[in-house]
């Protein structure tokens, strides 16, 4: 089929569960690009469906397109320039992109000459994706370099948008992204400024969303509206090119247990495409510094307080989508004030290093520093506190005095410190305290015990909580791995509720998990330029490796095998201490006999693996039982405070999900200094057989 060929053509190594709705650019061979030559036919042209099949009574909602943002092959910042130069193809170099002139407009000054601020078309450093500021016209490394061969062979001057042909949009897609413009328009005409809103309920509103010293005219300035439907804020996008109406995003207040305020959002469109930096109309193009926030109310704040140009993250702290930092290459000056928290201070420390560690300046969170709209609230000066901020690059640390702030901020916040805790697995909190980025897991387990199933739990877990998580599963396909994460997501067998498969598919889709779409043995070099393309890409904070033996059949065969699984496993430490990423390498252990429970020296190889993880985890499995209590989770390794321990699993095979057991529940900790003696039993009495013996054993 032409599409499969298609796809084929550019095997791109990460697949998103969403789907972008956003303009897909592909780039076509010279033939199609010629000026004023007639348009391809339709490349996605539906297909005939076959007669008798399932799916012939339904069509699909969404139709998986290439992402434009990923490069068929990696790009160096030296490929692009020795391209451009080779081209004649006037550039330099800026923060996180080259900036160029632009091939789609007449350039000032003639074409000899091209004036400085004609350099309106940026070119990422790390993937090659261009974006024209003056036309819109964006694309890939391949989109542009397909350009620049027919700017030349035409020997013209510039080339008319028109030549990056898009896909065709499906009449489902149309009508999908008709009804989100129409759902937008219809939320912002609904609307109403809050100073029409009565006095009283005006300060509940400024109460739960605490702008209580917001000002009605910093509202107005920004276009902030309230929604009395949901009761919530109606935060626009408006275009920094035309300032016209884009999207907006949706932030509702309820109140939750013990008074607490739980905050909801909701973006038009999807989060996939909402690619908004909030308050960016507003900038003027001689502006040279600005703040960025993780929260719209927080630029409010910062801008009134300072008068300073402010901009929110559409994601928060989770993710700086890269297709935002050539509208952020302005600036001189570039102040990170995401929040008041530590995982807001790592991120900080993660969107500097696109943004360029130079013209970068963090605000160190903690009680005198919260988030600005805390700050304001309580009366502080947000200015004192941007001139304090501290230079993302510095030089090497010599004494204690450079570390003073960073050791009491971990001592201030054990518990963000500790990382995300998990919400399906209570028991492995108590034991691990979290997950943490910067650490290496080994998880391992006897073949058919559910080692796939579980980790995948665990990893949507901490997705369901914004940890940004690339699965790369080289054992089973991606189709039925999605399979099983979609069911465990919906706690349900979705084979007996099909009407239901589309909504809980678009919440899935919401979810920042993506695939590698390697299968079987793929080496290592080949899988680490894939994850780093993806943690710049999507700010990966968690990577699964499913498993380490398929990264052993690619490489040389007179290479030693153990010496080869100890340079991989070192090659993932390196990477996730480097990137700040937490990466989780599934191992099968070696054979062991049935009733024989796994230790820390049965993982296949040598003792590099548990000498390098920060964490081990082994799933046990007594084969010779079939009643309740057959699997357990033993923690066998925490480097981050030495805790280790041993508790039971129940496996759901309608759900596909493992919980802790009802009734007799257990938790064996073991002291780290005392191997040999069980610091406690929770939950129940101390069992003196049963998996509960292998928290006795000394790791």
């Amino acid at each position: 089929m032409l599409r499969s060929g298609l796809f084929m053509k550019r095997a791109y190594s990460v697949l998103r569960v969403a789907v972008f709705h956003h303009r897909t650019l592909r780039h076509f061979s010279a033939p199609f690009l010629s000026l004023g030559g007639p348009r391809p036919p339709s490349l996605l042209q539906a297909q005939p469906r076959t007669p008798g099949l399932l799916l012939s009574c339904r069509t699909f909602k969404k139709v998986l397109k290439t992402p434009s943002d990923l490069p068929a092959s990696p790009v160096s910042v030296t490929d692009i320039k020795q391209y451009l130069r080779s081209k004649n193809i006037p550039f330099h170099d800026g923060y996180s992109c080259l900036h160029a002139r632009s091939l789609f407009r007449e350039p000032e000054g003639g074409a000899e000459g091209p004036e400085r601020d004609s350099f309106s078309m940026f070119i990422d450093k790390t993937t090659g994706q261009f974006l024209c500021k003056e036309t819109q016209v964006e694309g890939s490394w391949e989109d542009l370099q397909d350009c620049v061969e027919v700017l030349q062979k035409e020997r013209c001057s510039s080339l008319t948008p028109e030549v990056l042909l898009g896909y065709r949009e499906s009449e489902e897609e149309q009508g999908e992204r008709e009804a989100d413009h129409r759902e937008v328009l219809r939320i912002w005409a609904s609307s109403v400024p809050l100073s029409e809103l009565p006095d009283e309920e005006t300060q509940l509103v400024r109460a739960m969303f605490g702008m209580g010293k917001i000002s009605n005219a910093t509202l107005k300035k920004f276009g902030v509206r309230f929604f009395k439907p949901t009761k919530g804020l109606v935060f626009p996008w408006f275009s920094a090119w035309d300032s016209s109406l884009r999207g907006l995003k949706l932030l509702s207040a309820q109140r939750g247990g013990n008074d607490k305020v739980v905050y909801s959002e909701v973006t038009f469109p999807r989060p996939g495409a909402y690619r908004n930096l909030f308050g960016l109309h507003l900038v003027g193009r001689k502006d040279a510094e600005v703040v960025l926030t993780s929260q719209e109310v927080d630029t409010l704040a910062v801008t009134q307080a300072t008068g300073l140009p402010s901009v929110a993250l559409p994601r928060g702290t989770s993710c700086l989508p890269p297709a935002l930092l050539p509208y952020l290459e302005q600036f001189k000056k570039v102040f990170l004030w995401l929040g008041g928290d530590m995982r807001s201070w790592e991120a900080s420390k993660i969107f500097s290093r696109k943004l360029g560690l130079k013209r970068c300046s963090l605000v160190r969170p903690g009680e005198a520093q919260p988030c600005p709209s805390e700050a304001l609230a309580q009366g502080k000066n947000l200015a004192r506190i941007l001139k304090a901020a501290i230079p993302a690059a510095h030089k090497s640390i010599v004494s204690f005095r450079q570390l003073r702030e960073d050791v009491y901020g971990e001592l201030a916040n054990k518990d963000q410190v500790a990382g995300v805790k998990w919400t399906r697995f209570p028991e492995l909190n108590k034991i691990l305290k979290g997950h943490r980025k910067g650490e290496l897991s080994v998880f391992t387990g006897p073949t058919g015990s559910g080692k796939t199933t579980f980790i995948s739990e665990c990893a949507l877990d901490l997705c369901m909580q914004g940890v940004s998580t690339l699965w790369g599963s080289f054992e089973i396909n991606n189709v039925r791995l999605a399979k099983i994460m979609l069911t465990q997501f919906s706690m349900q067998r979705l084979e007996d509720s099909l009407e239901q498969y589309d909504s809980w598919a678009d919440k899935f889709e919401d979810l920042p998990l993506y695939f590698m779409t390697f299968h079987g043995q793929q080496s290592i070099k080949t899988v680490l330029d894939t994850m780093h393309h993806a943690v710049y890409l999507y700010d990966i904070s968690h990577v699964v490796i499913d498993n380490l033996q398929f990264m052993m059949g690619q490489e040389s065969l007179s290479v030693d095998k153990f010496a080869l699984q100890d340079h991989i496993i070192g090659a993932f430490r390196k990477f996730a201490t480097q990137n700040s990423c937490h990466v989780t390498l599934i191992i099968h252990p070696r054979k062991e006999e049935d009733d024989k429970e796994l230790q820390t020296a049965s993982i296949f190889g040598t003792a590099k693996a548990s000498q390098e993880a920060d964490n081990v985890l082994i799933l046990q499995e007594k084969k010779l039982v079939s009643s309740p209590g057959r699997r357990s989770l033993q923690v066998a390794k925490n480097r981050f405070d030495g805790d280790v321990g041993i508790f039971p699993l129940e496996f759901d095979k309608a759900s596909l999900t493992f919980s802790s057991p009802k009734s007799k529940a257990w938790l064996r900790k073991v002291k780290s200094n005392k191997a040999n003696e069980p610091e406690a039993r929770e939950k129940g009495p101390a069992k003196s057989t049963g998996p509960g013996g292998a928290g006795n054993k000394k790791q």
